[in-house]
């Protein structure tokens, strides 16, 4: 079972890694050919653009994990019919997105928090972002559904291929073509084509289960899809929030200075993030697959290894955080208050990815067994009821590092709610018994009629 977790979740894994990596060289270049104003401006439009990445996580968990059940009960033509909703759906939500975005960039970055000072490079950035909203967002649902289709794979070298091509591009735009702050997002637009045209010939020759054609929406598909989807979309939405109360906690604190500084951290700490998702994400179509072929032991034994690995991935990360931060820190910055900021900072942001790991495979397990209410009690806590809170009192007993430590406090607080209200093991057997009594149900009104 090891190994099969590892032939899909170290794909997954290595992938999100190289796709976070590039964010993290975009940052250097940002950072070092533009400044330490354009890597504020980022970050103002990033709660947004973490959003829109949301909807397309909600979309492709949700789509994949029914997906995967549905292959696993060997029902093919549901699950093709499932996929092919899902991607019409999508296609609708990115151009209306597009087109918003691109009409109303500058009042949704002031609504966002930025400055005068910030609200040009910030609206030149989302703008230029929503130019290629679709391969932004189909590029992430396809690699979903590819390795739901059995190609993990594909799924990693089409988003090593984007993610090269896009650190390419950074350099060339920002540097010699000094593009300035639209040019890193033109060059993810175009690294993300890269990728989409690397998986779609997988769905266009018919390589797999899954294959592009012509269907109609219809609600109670959907609405199955966005019920299981919706965690990751608010999961997310959560990081949004997350980002969006500290943008305004360093904003009164520190000034622009302070945003620049969680900047810097949030481009580090994304890198483990991303691991952490892609290791979760490799997990969901094991997990899915068992659960519609009914078998909660391997459900469980996934969810365990998927826990294991992420605290091994997060404490590694954290102690290479603590011995070489200082020097991946200078990386961004020639500021040296900027960098002794964020090394004070990076030392104690890093450990909340210890306890977030552990919440985000419990977040995705749920999806994947169809109880997303839990996955959804998980965002709300971490996000909307205990990191308000830690950001008011923590900074008031500790100043600046109450700050770093609010989402810490938070995902332990979450971990320790949701270990008393939803047990893992207790709702698999609960599920598990009510999935075999509808099937029961059915089989007797079957032979009835």
């Amino acid at each position: 079972m090891v190994s099969q977790f590892l032939g899909y979740a170290i794909p997954s894994a290595l992938a999100n890694f190289i796709s976070s990596l590039y964010t993290l060289v975009d940052g250097i270049f940002v950072g070092q050919g533009v400044g330490d104003t354009a890597l504020a401006a980022v970050n103002i439009v990033l709660p947004f653009t973490v959003v829109l990445i949301g909807i397309a996580n909600m979309l492709a968990v949700g789509g994949g994990a029914l997906v995967s059940k549905n292959i696993g009960a060997n029902n093919i033509d549901k699950a093709v019919d499932i996929f092919r909703q899902v991607m019409k759906l999508l296609l609708i939500i990115c151009i209306v997105t597009s087109l918003v975005c691109i009409i109303f960039a500058e009042p949704i970055v002031r609504m966002l928090g930025a400055t005068d000072n910030l609200a040009p490079m910030a609206t030149d950035y989302l703008r230029f972002y929503a130019i290629f909203c679709i391969p932004n967002l189909v590029g992430i649902v396809l690699n979903s559904f590819v390795r739901n289709d059995n190609r993990p794979k594909l799924a990693m070298v089409s988003t090593i291929a984007g993610a090269i091509t896009n650190v390419v591009l950074d350099y060339v735009f920002i540097f010699p073509l000094d593009m300035g702050i639209k040019g890193a997002a033109i060059a993810t637009g175009l690294g993300q084509i890269v990728t989409v045209s690397m998986l779609l010939p997988h769905f266009l020759r018919k390589r797999g289960v899954l294959s592009f054609g012509n269907t109609s929406l219809n609600k109670v598909t959907l609405k199955d899809v966005l019920n299981i989807g919706f965690p990751s979309f608010f999961g997310q939405l959560s990081f949004s929030i997350i980002v969006f109360f500290h943008n305004i906690a360093f904003s009164s604190y520190m000034g622009e200075v302070g945003i620049s500084t969680y900047s810097i951290i949030n481009y580090i700490t994304t890198n483990i993030y991303m691991v952490l998702l892609g290791l979760t994400f490799g997990a969901q179509p094991l997990i899915s697959y068992n659960f519609g072929r009914k078998d909660p032991d391997k459900m469980l034994k996934f969810y365990k290894i998927n826990c294991v690995s992420s605290l091994v991935v997060s404490i590694s990360a954290a102690a290479m955080c603590w011995i070489f931060g200082r020097s991946i820190v200078g990386i961004f910055t020639t500021d040296p208050n900027i960098a002794d900021l964020a090394y004070n900072g990076i030392k104690i942001a890093c450990l909340a990815y210890i306890v977030s790991g552990i919440n985000l495979d419990t977040l995705v397990y749920y999806q994947a067994v169809e109880i997303p209410k839990f996955s959804n009690m998980f965002c709300i806590f971490r996000a909307m009821v205990f990191l308000p809170i830690c950001l008011y009192v923590l900074p008031k007993i500790f100043g600046l590092n109450g700050i770093w430590a609010s989402v810490l406090t938070s995902e332990s607080l979450t971990f320790i709610t949701m270990y008393i209200i939803a047990n893992v093991k207790k709702y698999t057997d609960i599920v598990i018994k009510k999935s075999n009594k509808e099937c029961n149900t059915l089989g007797h009104e079957s032979i009835n009629m």
